[in-house]
């Protein structure tokens, strides 16, 4: 097997997305991962004896001495994808692969020497390549297995037969076709008015190139003229893509015996690329299992300590003498498997909660000593569930390693160890049902592993990263348990009567809409509504996908205003009442039946910019802003133990943040004098008194300024109003006009971010932004736009995780009944106890208003009611 490695490593570099493919140094890894996954597959199927891979040394070859033109519309090569070709290289001879390269030769030269040569000492030979050019090494013992458009995963089989089927002509007459024709990739232009069909047609009757040439004369027309005319560029062409197959190699085809595969090697290089699955892949194809537990880094040289089984006063005089120890639990029926570990001892024990042997052990998980976890939310939980609460959190490399990379953080105890030590998790074969002893990590195991690599990690962390850590991030742990854990009450009654009246005004907007049209169809289907709107309708077509013409919501809505029709009226109150169906559906299902209570899990490493999430069921979906939403919140109510439901939100917290970071003297008065900043802003754009802006122009002036913070352009702005593109430019210019702080401020932003790659919220929390110095245009603005509101939202999501932490602290230390139960965003939400409004009250809003020092004052608003809705303000 022959393989153009730059063909080939080109093709996976676009086939895999760039960013998914990204060590923590920056280096791009995609076209190695994707390359060395095809070779994989390519090797299993196959089983080559033999193999060697060529690569081109650079663009300059014989070709280009001859055609200096050559190649020459082939853009630059990408950033990203260079430098991957060495590592590649590295990979391959791990791997036991042969590479090889020519001076003043290409790739294709190398194959097609090696095609020539195979065959005369015994064997079969496999071209892999996507250049069509190698179409012409096929014969009777050479295949072609050329890439598909999709990438390097499917590969099309082509034999002497195949080539004819798909082109018409022999393999060996490929390349006079090619020479008619030209070849746009290389920069070869062809005889003009000469296309496939003609140059096969004149192929199949003259026999050759040299034929067609020596009878020019006797093709007649236009097409006959312009052969005589440009002959010259295909007796070119036919020179250059001419493949040589006598090239001096350095090697002869006994040398390219396949290797064995130095599984050290393997993992020093894929460790350094940052690959864990292809890892076990190649592993399995050399047949050798992957040493596990053991470095695979030069960095480490740690083994496992001599596991000790600890109970009672021996374990307390262990924990007594150890600091910061890592801890990890898992279930087993009645009993709890624990390991406890340090970088250089472990200890094992079966907790059997309440036992007399642990007591000693259940006073130490509740006091302050320091603790290490991975997920430690989720060990929280465990210990709850058995009645023991956990204290003394000093660590989760969860969350450290979501700190340093919250794009992309790792999710499992084994991609943080292979990311930040480098070494492999025993993690057995999925595939057994009965593991193999000491192929699966133990609790202890795995609690060494996490002491260790929590300290990787954190040791990596720069600027105040640290401190964002241990005074936000791991405070709020344990309080984002105690909300999961106490849930929040529901009217399942009233959810279950606004579902039946929702699934009943799905059903009539469904007739509607087949009314309107004379027949059923599925609403749901792309293909089927693209078939009514623009076949049937005859309706504008919307924006080209890949699927056909898009319908989503957002094209609808469009397609609406300019083309009203009583079907996509139906259509779109069909897909509203569709999603609220959805959501109480959701609910419905997510309430516990012996307490009437929906508990949800909030998400801490849900989103880059810090902020939390909610998911099973997700209450941050619900709408405030319409009635039906409204409705849907009435159904949150408080327990019948407590008197009333208070929710506490911040006023306009992303806009006082900005006043607060631009240093805007305009907005810093609005804010500073009480007034209603959107009329304030309005008054200073449209030039008039703030009691005379009107309600339409307030809503301009508010969809700006939140807009700005999130890079709306004018053209944006224009759809977002229903405004002419110039009048959202001119809203626009006025508004930098009047408030050049934020014009500069935002401008700052980007620049910044692009000399750092990270933006950084008020408190020090970082957020990477590589793409900025992306040479893809697409990418590019997309980190732009997310740069410009990253301090923004992620300084708004700090503070009310301070504000959690100093509400859930003084209650507790004013003893009181009431309940924090929820965070939505930049609301928090409380069951009341009776007699206590006031006091909690001051704590919460004291503890919100003093989250953070800023040059405008944090405003909080409160509501009370017997349910969400209610109690909204």
């Amino acid at each position: 097997m022959v393989i153009d490695g730059h063909s080939l490593a080109f093709r996976a570099f676009y086939a895999l997305p760039v960013d998914s493919f990204q060590t923590q140094t920056g280096q791009h890894t995609n076209a190695i991962h994707g390359f060395i996954s095809m070779l994989i597959n390519l090797l299993s199927n196959e089983q080559p004896d033999s193999i060697a891979i060529a690569f081109d040394i650079s663009r300059h070859s014989f070709r280009t001495e001859e055609y200096p033109e050559y190649k020459g519309t082939r853009g630059e090569t990408p950033p990203e994808f260079k430098g991957q070709i060495p590592l590649l290289q590295e990979a391959l001879h791990a791997m036991g692969i042969t590479t090889i390269e020519k001076e003043n030769f290409e790739a294709d030269d190398i194959l097609a020497t090696l095609a020539t040569r195979g065959p005369a000492e015994g064997y079969r030979v496999l071209v892999v390549s996507g250049d069509r050019d190698t179409i012409q090494l096929v014969d009777d013992n050479v295949t072609l297995l050329y890439p598909s458009k999709q990438g390097v995963s499917e590969l099309t089989r082509y034999d002497a037969e195949r080539v004819m089927e798909r082109y018409g002509v022999r393999p060996e007459q490929y390349p006079e076709i090619a020479a008619l024709v030209g070849e746009t990739s290389d920069n070869l232009p062809g005889v003009p008015r000469v296309g496939e069909k003609t140059a096969v047609k004149w192929i199949n009757q003259f026999g050759s190139l040299d034929e067609i040439l020596r009878r020019q004369d006797e093709i007649g027309g236009k097409v006959g003229e312009s052969l005589r005319e440009h002959a010259h560029l295909a007796v070119r062409n036919r020179k250059l893509n001419r493949l040589v197959r006598d090239v001096e190699l350095p090697l002869e085809i006994s040398d390219l015996k396949r290797g064995d595969v130095d599984m050290g090697a393997v993992q020093q290089v894929f460790a350094k690329l940052e690959f864990r699955t292809l890892l076990q892949r190649v592993a399995k194809l050399a047949g050798v299992e992957v040493p596990t537990g053991t470095p695979t880094s030069a960095s480490s040289d740690s083994e496992l300590p001599v596991v000790k089984l600890l109970i009672d006063e021996e374990l307390g005089d262990w924990l007594s003498k150890v600091d910061r120890p890592a801890v990890h639990f898992v279930e087993h029926g009645e009993v709890i498997q624990v390991g406890l570990a340090t970088p250089t001892s472990t200890v094992t024990l079966d907790w059997q909660p309440g036992g007399r042997d642990y007591a000693q052990f259940e006073a130490w998980l509740a006091s302050d000593a320091p603790k290490i976890f991975f997920d430690a939310k989720a060990q929280i939980n465990v210990a709850r569930l058995v009645g023991v609460e956990i204290g003394g959190i000093a660590g989760d490399a969860l969350l450290a390693a979501w700190m340093f990379r919250p794009v992309a953080p790792e999710k499992t105890i084994a991609e943080a160890v292979f990311r930040y030590l480098g070494e492999e998790v025993p993690e057995g074969d999925p595939n057994q049902l009965v593991p193999e002893e000491g192929s699966i990590a133990t609790p202890e195991h795995l609690a060494w592993f996490i002491v260790r690599v929590h300290a990787a990690i954190v040791e990596r962390f720069e600027g105040r990263t640290l401190d964002v850590y241990e005074n936000i991030e791991l405070p709020l742990l344990p309080i984002l348990s105690a909300l999961e854990s106490r849930g929040v009450a529901i009217d399942l009654p009233l959810l279950e009567a606004h579902d039946a009246e929702l699934k009943e005004r799905v059903a009539g907007f469904a007739q509607r809409a087949f009314d309107a049209i004379g027949h059923e169809v599925n609403l749901s289907s792309p293909k089927q509504l693209q078939q009514v709107l623009f076949e049937e309708l005859d309706m504008p077509k919307t924006r080209k996908t890949r699927t056909g013409y898009t319908t989503d919501a957002a094209a609808l809505s469009d397609l609406q205003q300019k083309n009203p029709h009583p079907f996509l009226d139906a259509l779109l109150a069909h897909r509203d009442a569709n999603k609220l169906r959805q959501i109480v559906e959701t609910l419905i299902k997510a309430v516990r039946p012996e307490e009437q209570r929906i508990h949800t899990t909030l998400v801490q490493i849900g989103a880059s910019t810090g902020r939390l999430a909610s998911t099973d069921p997700n209450l941050q979906n619900i709408p405030v802003r319409s009635e039906e939403g409204r409705r849907i919140r009435e159904a949150f109510i408080h327990a019948p133990e407590y008197d009333t439901l208070l929710t506490a939100d911040y006023s306009q917290i992303e806009m006082r943040i900005m006043a607060h970071l631009s240093g805007d003297k305009g907005l810093i008065e609005a804010f500073n004098q009480g007034e209603d900043l959107h009329r304030f802003v309005g008054s200073r754009i449209f030039g008039v008194e703030p009691a005379d802006v009107t309600s339409e122009m307030r809503a301009k002036v508010k969809a700006m300024s939140y807009g700005l913070a999130y890079g709306l352009s004018a053209f944006g702005l224009s759809k977002q109003l229903t405004i002419s593109a110039a009048e959202a430019k001119q809203l626009m210019e006025e508004y930098f006009e009047r408030f050049g702080g934020v014009r500069d401020y935002l401008r700052s932003v980007v620049e910044q971010a692009k000399r750092d790659t990270y933006t950084e919220t008020i408190f020090g929390r970082r957020r990477p932004f590589p793409d900025l110095a992306s040479p893809n245009r697409i990418l590019r603005e997309n980190a732009e736009r997310a740069a410009l509101n990253a301090p923004i939202q992620g300084s708004a999501a700090d503070i009310i995780k301070l504000a959690m932490i100093e509400v859930e602290r003084r209650m507790g230390e004013a003893g009181l009944k009431s309940r924090m139960l929820l965070q939505i965003h930049d609301e928090l939400m409380f069951e009341v106890a009776a007699g206590e409004n006031e006091a909690l009250e001051t704590i919460v809003h004291e503890s919100m208003s003093g989250a953070a020092t800023l040059s405008v004052p944090l405003e909080v608003q409160f509501g009370y009611g017997p349910n969400w809705n209610a109690a909204a303000h």
